[in-house]
């Protein structure tokens, strides 16, 4: 039964990462084809389709009763992300350099971002009006960015003609997700009981690495042409989305409950990976050096976590 188990987990986990990228790409072409600009495209559709492993699996979560997925994969992704997304990117790009507009806008925003999370969440729960507060405080970030930036783009930008293919990839995006959301939680849950472990260990582990991989194939390849604001600004709005909308968009649907490892490891190392990140920012750089550091650190958190020392 645990061969069985990982196989169904490996499948869906594709399946919903899969179905949420084809959602991605044909959402973004009938955004273009309706006249949004591609900034609004970047903050709303893209930041929306990136995410949208972590929300649907947390959604399907709280439906089955064990809310504590949600934080704990929103938590695991943000680490992911920090630790091993820019420390891979920064080692295989060698350096990447932090624009002015991240460390004038990005930087304070996902301090602030993490600083309310972090608020919210240190009790062992997130309520109905906690969950509420996150979702307001990313509506304000996200007028705030449109205001901030939206003007900065070229708003003549060619329409592209939407294909019935388009528009086929986005129902098979959807049911992708619907369909692996719900049998990646059957997974975690069966899983779970097998291995006698909590589900949320496994949330922050295999399920955040797995929802992290679109994050980590973008950045690479940005780093790898040199586009070091590519490579971390799909961080920066990734890990905003993450712990205002992914965790609380759930939450109004139920209490959010946070497991042990979770509220005691999980919480101050993405405070941690959080801080480190916002210093390298600030520095203007991320060296390797810095890359390797991050790497490491994410080894040694995956190990805490299983108790390997």
């Amino acid at each position: 039964m645990l061969i069985f188990w990982i196989a169904v987990f490996i499948v869906s986990l594709f399946v919903l990462v899969k179905g949420a990228d084809w959602l991605l790409a044909s959402s973004e072409k009938i955004g273009l084809r309706i006249g949004l600009s591609p900034f609004i495209i970047g903050v709303t559709i893209v930041a929306f389709g990136t995410s949208l492993p972590e929300l649907i699996s947390g959604f399907v979560a709280v439906s089955q009763g064990i809310s504590e997925v949600v934080v704990a994969n929103a938590v695991g992704s943000n680490i992911a992300n920090i630790l091993l997304v820019v420390g891979v990117s920064a080692i295989v790009g060698k350096r990447l350099s932090v624009s002015k507009d991240l460390i004038d806008l990005d930087l304070p925003l996902i301090a602030l971002s993490t600083a309310i999370f972090l608020l919210v969440a240190f009790d062992g729960s997130i309520t109905f009006f906690e969950s509420m507060f996150l979702i307001i405080t990313y509506v304000i970030y996200l007028g705030f960015s449109l205001i901030y930036k939206d003007d900065e783009f070229d708003k003549k930008v060619s329409r592209p003609k939407v294909k019935p293919n388009d528009i086929l990839m986005l129902v098979i995006g959807t049911i992708g997700l619907s369909v692996g959301a719900k049998y990646l939680v059957d997974s975690i849950q069966a899983l779970s009981l097998i291995l006698n472990i909590t589900p949320g260990v496994i949330a922050i582990t295999a399920v955040a690495l797995g929802t992290s991989l679109p994050e980590l194939i973008v950045s690479v390849k940005a780093a790898l042409r040199k586009q070091s604001e590519v490579a971390l600004g799909n961080i920066f709005g990734s890990n905003i989305f993450n712990l205002l909308a992914v965790v609380g968009l759930p939450g109004i649907f139920g209490v959010l409950y946070i497991d042990q490892q979770t509220l005691t490891l999980g919480l101050p190392v993405l405070l941690m990976a959080t801080i480190l990140f916002i210093i390298s920012g600030i520095s203007r750089r991320i060296h390797v050096q810095e890359g390797a550091l991050y790497l490491m650190l994410y080894v040694i958190f995956i190990t805490k976590l299983f108790g390997l020392f």
